[in-house]
């Protein structure tokens, strides 16, 4: 009777406690952003900010969440919402500047980064951003006297030379833009921006062998920039390499497949090797692009009469004549087609307009390409359809410095642990294949549960739609209501147990903690029980220890929970996987080893074990032994592993 009194006491007070505790909502939703679940996120904000909209907090966490989600427009609104109630954050200011760029505002993202800096002059982010904005708006002795500051306070960051160069380059001082970049180049050598930018001026002053040379490096450390492609062609087609530019805008056209340099230059070039039919196809992209490029007409004109289709290049010679009525080379060419087809007196009218102007040229086979001249993208004049295009400027990429987008990404990339395994009432995902987790243990608990709350062994972290977020909320609701009515008591361990998962899956971690704490107070048999809290503690550590909390005793929490659970369970794969992982992040690599063995022992088609054990032997350096992992958990269906197999190799 007093362990049931405990658990009452225990179990009631959260229920009330759960609806108005604002910071803890905030906590939470802290954590979905961490793990990269915005939709969630905003969620548990919107309710924050209907129980207190006078916190800032709420406002500008969402703001976050709307800014990963691209909406940027409801990002900067959420900070302005922000701003009003603490004006003094620098870092609301910082994010509704990014969001005002993201829109080009770039006047207005000035303003933001001005009173930022008010508050924090010493952050570098700030003045590149705001330097970057000053270039936008063209205003190049503001940015370049920013510049003069930030070089003094960071005299060995590249980027700050880098930026320096791009507006020697914009005001046409090619010499000082040389400077800058080659100190910049001498700081950091890994850029493939600013081998970009060294190339560009190389480009410019017709030093093709130099642009070539900057470019191979540019695509070294940026080999998927399609643009970087089309200007290496151009440099080897002015060194008369045909097959190496050729090679470089099939390159080009595999990453930015509706680049329209790309198709128009290939295009003329498969013109200029014979190569008639294909180069028919890339013209015909370009003018599905571009339906009235009238450059692309005439180029595909004269390829269609070349291959025997003289009634469909009429018709596109015809559409040029009628833009240019004096275009001499298109009227000769449509007469010599009349002429094949019997139309002798539609030739003639044509024959007798060149006549009549007494144009003295000669005229015949389609010209070679201009190894010398080129011709800017916009540049309409007909007279130059034989000439490769290039940009009518070369815009760099700018990137802005940002922590927000950057956390998010770098920890997308890069040798991370798979996460456990853990119980929820979503299914595995997998890319590739179905796979069932079974564990009997889990079977039995569903034996007693409602189909359409039965739990399923994932690895994967859940990622709800608006309407699944809904949907759980809802559920939660339903639970505690039923919790709250329910007089037998193993019926309303249960639905404790539901809650609990339920509260794992919208990412309220402390919540399902303390559910799974009461149900072992109940049922400390539970082997299940202190899987899911080891797991819920592990994720409530991570995002911890992100925000620069010390979680070492709560860590050894977590080793002791699913230490305990494999001593109620030792036929589980899974726990033995999940105490691998623990032992892992804890640097104790043999006895994550160890775990991994025994959990591959138990499940030799567990690939995440397999996978992580790769990632293990890897940081020992027994690089033969983490291959043969990797390839084995690539062979089981996580193909990611061969993507790290390549880097390690490199």
């Amino acid at each position: 009777m007093v362990r049931k009194i405990v658990f009452l006491l225990m179990f009631f007070p959260m229920v009330g406690m759960a609806q108005y505790n604002t910071d803890r909502l905030i906590r939470i939703g802290r954590s979905a952003l961490y793990y990269e679940d915005y939709v969630l996120s905003i969620q548990y904000f919107n309710q924050a900010l209907s129980a207190k909209p006078y916190l800032f907090e709420p406002w500008f966490y969402r703001a976050v969440a709307k800014y990963y989600l691209d909406d940027f427009v409801g990002a900067e609104a959420d900070c302005s919402e922000a701003i009003h109630r603490n004006p003094y954050v620098v870092n609301i200011y910082e994010l509704r500047g990014l969001c005002r760029i993201q829109q080009k505002h770039y006047a207005d993202a000035i303003l933001d980064y001005n009173t930022a800096l008010r508050y924090e002059p010493e952050s570098k982010n700030l003045w590149h951003n705001r330097v970057l904005c000053r270039i936008q708006q063209k205003e190049y002795d503001r940015a370049l006297a920013e510049i003069d500051t930030m070089v003094t306070r960071w005299s060995k960051s590249a980027s700050v030379y880098a930026m320096q160069s791009e507006v020697y380059l914009l005001q046409k001082d090619t010499t000082k833009a040389i400077t800058s970049l080659e100190k910049s180049l001498e700081l950091d050598a890994y850029n493939g921006n600013t081998w970009a930018m060294r190339s560009m001026i190389s480009l410019s002053r017709e030093e093709w062998k130099d642009a070539e040379g900057y470019l191979d490096k540019a695509i070294h450390l940026l080999p998927k920039q399609g643009g970087l492609y089309i200007n290496r062609a151009l440099a080897r087609f002015n060194q008369n390499n045909l097959r190496g530019a050729m090679a470089d805008y099939d390159l080009a056209l595999d990453f930015e497949p509706n680049n329209f340099l790309g198709h128009y230059n290939r295009g003329l070039l498969r013109a200029q090797v014979g190569d008639d039919n294909r180069a028919i196809t890339d013209f015909d992209f370009v003018l599905k692009l571009e339906p009235d490029n009238l450059m692309a007409l005439f180029n595909r004109a004269l390829l269609l009469e070349k291959t025997g289709n003289p009634r469909a290049a009429i018709r596109d010679y015809s559409k040029v004549i009628d833009e240019y009525p004096n275009f001499w080379t298109g009227l000769h060419q449509r007469a010599l087609c009349y002429r094949s087809l019997g139309m002798t007196k539609q030739a003639e009218q044509d024959e007798f307009r060149i006549l009549k102007a007494q144009i003295d040229k000669r005229f015949g086979k389609q010209p070679r390409l201009s190894k010398k001249q080129m011709r800017k993208r916009s540049d309409e004049d007909i007279e130059k359809y034989n000439q490769l295009a290039v940009a009518d400027e070369q815009e760099m990429e700018h990137e802005y410095q940002s922590d927000y987008r950057g956390r998010v990404q770098n920890r997308k990339v890069g040798m991370d642990l798979l996460p456990m395994y853990a119980l929820s009432t979503e299914r595995y995902q997998n890319a590739v294949k179905n796979y069932v987790a079974y564990d009997r243990q889990v079977e039995m608990l569903n034996t007693r549960m409602p189909v359409d709350r039965q739990l399923h062994i994932i690895c994967n972290q859940t990622t709800l739609s608006e309407a699944g977020t809904r949907r759980y909320f809802s559920r939660l609701d339903s639970l505690t209501d039923q919790i709250n009515r329910e007089r037998n008591h193993q019926e309303m361990l249960s639905l404790i147990l539901q809650r609990a998962v339920a509260y794992s899956v919208i990412q309220n971690y402390e919540g399902a903690i303390e559910d799974l704490t009461t149900y072992i107070l109940e049922d400390s048999l539970s082997s299940i029980a202190y899987w899911q809290r080891a797991v819920c503690q592990s994720r409530l550590n991570e995002f911890n220890a992100a925000q620069g909390t010390d979680v070492k005793l709560q860590t050894a929490r977590v080793l002791a929970d699913l230490t305990e659970a494999i001593r109620l369970n030792s036929h589980s794969a899974y726990l033995y996987y999940n105490r691998g992982n623990v032992y892992a992040q804890r640097h104790d690599y043999a006895h994550a080893i160890d775990d991994y063995n025994r959990a591959i022992e138990l499940d030799q088609h567990l690939a995440e074990a397999y996978y992580n054990r790769g990632l293990t032997r890897f940081t020992l350096k027994q690089q033969s032994e983490g291959t043969a992992d990797l390839s084995k958990a690539g062979e089981l269906g996580l193909y990611q592993a061969y993507s790290i197999i390549k880097q390690t190799r490199k």
